[in-house]
């Protein structure tokens, strides 16, 4: 986990994402804090439990991108779930352990990929030693004391040259026969019908699931990115990277629970309502801290830090249960994007819109440029259409940079380079007449 003060950790957000200072600052608390009970003796870690966010804001003003960079900035393992596709138990659908499976896969990505890093030049090395003995095979047995084609001296120095015209890149086009694994992975597993199946006994399916294997003809350069995924494979220890993915989810891990205002029961406790109560209760336990059992082992959830967000538009965060309203202790609201918002996102954050679609047409040898006042126009018309139809926050800015720009991104290919220049004549030349009629905006911006 990255050291990084609360104030790194805004500074780091800025970059990416306009304004929400209150948020920002709540999640930086709460991600140093975590730091911080790392320093702690182990009684008193054990007892320091996250202090569990809940975001209330509008659709599209950033909660989602503020939990997914902190994620990233951290090294955490991090998911996004929607509470709405969660279903109670003993009803069809997905139960709410299933999140923190997926989070234990996430962390096991990360740990695999943090492996790679320190066995990849000896995986390489094994590579080239097997593509070697596919282009030359040593012979079946050695005529000893000569220098004949079958010497072990003849035989050596066709290696070497072999060995250097690999090097050289010079037999990446040449053919090599290759065996291929094909091993029962989760994904086939859930396929089967077997996601909640208990993970004893799915561990017990993968193994007497019959493995196929297939011969295959490919280059060397195919070859060899095959090659170095089996070696990474079998040089990386994956009892050990389990076990410290548990201990990396349960520590570390961050559950973002989008949409955590749609499981709200309304006063009609009929049906699908009963189910969202019953979602709120099986939620409880997770947030309190519970076991998990998953694939890798048991999970513990005591210490995995849950952002909840919602519009709560019509409903409040005091219509979720009480006990699960304690477990979100901090409270922050995300304001509506005014103009200047939407501006500084057109133009300030790293990779900023226009800053994408510059780089993306600069591909096709288009330098494209965007005027101070153009910008300016694309954010009064993304701001008067949230207005007037439903007020999608910046995935406004989306859709209208997309319109805008269609024509330009259809015949890029055949401008052969050249320079374009968007001014405010030209955004209102392509925008103004779908903004001003109200009821086609909506399907098209």
């Amino acid at each position: 986990m990255r050291d990084l003060t609360p104030r790194e950790i805004v500074a780091e957000l800025d970059r990416h994402i306009v304004g929400q200072a209150d948020a920002k600052r709540a999640v930086a608390i709460a991600i140093r804090n975590r730091w911080r009970r790392q320093q702690l003796s182990e009684d008193m870690r054990a007892e320091v439990a996250p202090k569990n966010i809940l975001m209330i804001g509008p659709t599209g003003v950033g909660k989602t991108e503020i939990a997914r960079r902190l994620a990233r900035l951290t090294g955490a393992p991090f998911i996004k779930v929607e509470a709405s596709k969660y279903t109670e138990v003993g009803y069809y659908g997905r139960d709410v352990e299933s999140m923190v499976r997926e989070l234990v896969e996430n962390a096991i990505g990360l740990v695999r990929e943090s492996e790679r890093h320190h066995i990849e030049d000896e995986a390489r090395k094994h590579v080239e030693e097997r593509l070697l003995d596919m282009l030359a095979p040593p012979p079946v047995s050695f005529d000893v004391g000569t220098d004949g084609p079958d010497s072990p001296e003849r035989y050596e120095r066709t290696r070497n040259k072999m060995r250097s015209m690999l090097a050289a890149g010079e037999l990446e086009d040449r053919k090599v026969e290759l065996t291929i694994e094909q091993k029962a992975t989760p994904m086939m597993i859930s396929g089967m019908g077997m996601e909640q199946m208990d993970f004893d006994l799915q561990g017990m399916f993968e193994k007497i699931l019959p493995k196929h294997t297939s011969r295959r003809e490919l280059t060397v350069a195919e070859a060899r990115r095959v090659l170095f995924e089996q070696e990474c494979d079998a040089l990386i220890n994956q009892e050990k990277v389990n076990a410290t993915a548990i201990d990396l989810a349960e520590n570390l891990g961050i559950i973002f629970l989008d949409e955590i205002d749609k499981v709200v029961a309304s006063e009609n406790t009929k049906g699908a309502d009963v189910s969202r109560q019953g979602v709120q209760r099986d939620l409880l336990p997770i947030v309190e801290g519970t076991s998990v059992q998953t694939r890798y082992g048991h999970v513990k959830t005591d210490h995995v830090l849950f952002i909840a967000a919602g519009a709560f538009h019509r409903a409040s965060p005091s219509d979720l249960m009480p006990e699960l309203q304690g477990r979100f202790p901090i409270r922050v609201e995300l304001q509506d994007l005014t103009k200047d918002d939407l501006l500084r996102i057109l133009t300030e954050p790293k990779s900023a819109l226009t800053k994408q679609y510059i780089a993306l047409l600069s591909t096709e040898g288009v330098e494209l440029s965007f005027t101070d006042d153009a910008v300016q126009t694309l954010a009064d018309f993304a701001f008067e259409v949230n207005q007037s139809t439903q007020n999608i926050g910046a995935r406004r800015l989306y859709t209208i940079m997309e319109r805008l720009l269609e024509e330009l991104g259809f015949e890029a290919p055949d401008m052969k380079r050249g320079r374009v220049e968007i001014n405010a004549a030209y955004v209102r030349e392509k925008l103004e007449k779908i903004a001003q009629d109200e009821d086609l905006s909506q399907f098209i911006l």
